[in-house]
């Protein structure tokens, strides 16, 4: 990697790491001594700087709070066998951060300022990552508005901030989910495809209230008709249905993943075939009432492969397969976990060493 930009560092005068239980981190809520700024202003980005973790002063006015620009993305980073440390298919987050920047309105992040402010941010931190079995560093890459302005509007400034987060796994055990059919997540039109903040304030109170009902998350449905499967709160679904893999297609209303595409890469080097369609609820439970479901799970930056162990749909609870006995979702999860802490090769070059 070739360092272009010229970034200013300013080290913290007293590390939080000898006093951070890095065996009990919950996921989100320990941060690392730094984190890395740059501003949009006058149609370029500057002001490079890794700076000490803590609060940033912003006016009350600027529009992020007002009109919602604003954008994030979700990575991970891993303690490689040899102690180096590797960033999981950052290019594939940068082109989906940009995707989501364009759709919003916003500036795009140059691939140099986005890959070597992350480097840059890692290796200040990097005796951060932690050496556990599935533990990781969470990248938290965020994007907003910054004008001081009361107006409907792009803005003309932008911030853009890099947190690290050490982290265990985000589930500890399969999941129960209800099939929602009276809220939406994401319209025809809208930004359902765009990893922006509104996707998930809108999916709060339904996502409590399942909460409530004794759930652990949501598999949303289309908009229109509440028929087809889209995906669950915070990651992509997948079936193994007759051993073939069923996954929803990407459409406008549906977050194109990056651990999905990770996933779907994987098994067809395996030689298990996927189909990428649209998938009815009826369909899902058809194939369980028969026996051809046998798996079904999450995939998603935090979620990685998680395990669903129930379905529940108006009313009506489906118990699947025993989680601990899935040889499809398994064997991906292994190999995934080989690659990512580089246990074995990586064929794919999804892992970025910094």
């Amino acid at each position: 990697m070739i360092d272009t930009l010229t970034i200013k560092t300013t080290k913290t005068s007293h590390s939080r790491l000898a006093e951070t239980d890095m065996s009990n981190l919950p996921f989100g809520q320990v941060f690392t001594d730094h984190m890395f700024v740059a501003d949009y202003e006058d149609g370029e980005w500057k002001n490079f700087e890794i700076l000490p973790y803590g609060p940033i002063s912003m006016s009350p006015a600027i529009s992020a709070i007002h009109y919602g620009q604003t954008i994030f993305e979700g990575m991970k980073a891993y303690k490689q066998q040899d102690g180096s440390v590797s960033i999981f298919r950052a290019d594939k987050n940068l082109a989906r951060f940009n995707k989501s920047a364009t759709r919003l309105a916003m500036p795009i992040i140059p691939e140099e300022v986005f890959i070597q402010g992350l480097a840059a941010l890692i290796n200040t931190d990097k005796d951060w990552v932690p050496a556990k079995e599935n533990y990781s560093l969470y990248i938290r890459p965020v994007m907003f508005a910054t004008d001081p302005f009361l107006g409907v509007r792009p803005s003309s400034t932008y911030k853009f901030i890099v947190l690290t987060s050490p982290s265990a796994p985000y589930y500890s055990n399969p999941l129960k989910v209800k099939i929602e059919m009276k809220y939406t997540r994401s319209d025809e039109g809208g930004v359902g495809s765009t990893k922006t903040a509104g996707n998930y304030s809108r999916s709060m109170l339904p996502t409590l209230e399942a909460h409530q009902d004794g759930f652990d998350q949501l598999i949303w449905t289309d908009s229109k008709e509440h028929k087809y499967v889209e995906e669950s709160g915070a990651a992509n679904l997948m079936f193994v249905v007759n051993g073939k893999i069923i996954t929803p297609e990407v459409r406008e209303t549906i977050l194109e993943g990056v651990t999905r595409d990770t996933v779907i890469e994987m098994a067809k080097s395996m030689g298990i075939e996927v189909e990428e369609k649209r998938v009815s609820i009826q369909e899902v439970l058809d194939n369980i009432d028969n026996g051809g479901l046998t798996e079904a799970f999450a995939v998603g930056t935090a979620a990685t492969i998680t395990q669903i162990s129930e379905i529940s749909y108006q009313g009506k609870n489906y118990v699947l397969t025993d989680p601990a006995a899935r040889p499809v979702s398994t064997a991906i999860g292994k190999k995934l976990y080989d690659i990512r802490y580089g246990i074995t090769a990586d064929p794919f070059g999804w892992n970025l060493i910094v």
